[in-house]
């Protein structure tokens, strides 16, 4: 169970459990989310909202520094596998692309319409990228789920299940293929010893670049909303 608390001025603050955690950190997510203090298994809560207090100016300013969310809505220029497109109303019935403009129907809540539509268009690649790794890899995986994860852009179980945020369709394909090789050279090595670096670079010899792009670039895309 999640467990947040308040402190002066009105900010919200989630206390995480890790049994990695060796000492007390807090964090900003650059994403527009909810600061997160992370906790050693055994520490006291207590201990923890003090920790808190005692750094709350330094909060309230990174807090300040975050950029905006962005909403998406007509006029608005969102990336869509990489490019930015124009959010224009159209006379149709599903959503297109048309040049720079991503086209909408009209009357339909804009919002959610495009967020169902960018998670069929990342199924869709993530499907083709993970089948393509898979083959290569010789090991089949099991399922496919899509999510609007905040602290993690895709996961595999033991079982060979892949879970994969549905944003990475905003993202440059090449990015979007770097994670599924990520994902599939999971099930063969489930943690990120030299083994599995060895297999995700077999998979994608070229990996670095993406990877660096979604560590300097991947929170900008959390901070589109499709909902009020």
């Amino acid at each position: 169970m999640e467990t947040t608390f308040t402190i002066n001025g009105g900010l919200t603050v989630r206390i995480k459990r890790s049994a990695r955690a060796r000492r007390m950190t807090l964090r900003v997510p650059r994403d527009g989310g909810t600061p997160v203090l992370t906790l050693p298994q055994r520490a006291a809560a207590a201990d923890g909202i003090a920790f808190v207090h005692e750094r709350a100016d330094w909060l309230r300013a990174a807090m300040g520094r975050r950029p905006l969310p962005r909403m998406v809505a007509a006029g608005a220029v969102l990336p869509v596998e990489g490019r930015g497109l124009r959010i224009a109303p159209a006379p149709l019935r599903a959503v297109a692309v048309s040049g720079d403009s991503l086209l909408v129907p009209e009357a339909r809540p804009v919002g959610p319409v495009i967020a169902a539509w960018l998670r069929g268009l990342a199924a869709a690649r993530l499907r083709d990228a993970c089948d393509r790794h898979a083959a290569r890899l010789g090991r089949p995986w099991r399922a496919l789920v899509l999510r609007d994860t905040r602290s993690r852009w895709g996961s595999c179980t033991h079982d060979g299940r892949l879970m994969f945020s549905w944003r990475l369709a905003m993202a440059p394909p090449d990015v979007l293929d770097y994670v599924a090789a990520h994902e599939v050279a999971h099930l063969a090595h489930m943690d990120h010893s030299s083994r599995f670096w060895a297999t995700v670079e077999t998979l994608l010899p070229d990996h670095a670049s993406p990877r660096a792009w979604l560590r300097a670039e991947g929170a900008s895309l959390m901070l589109w909303r499709f909902h009020d």
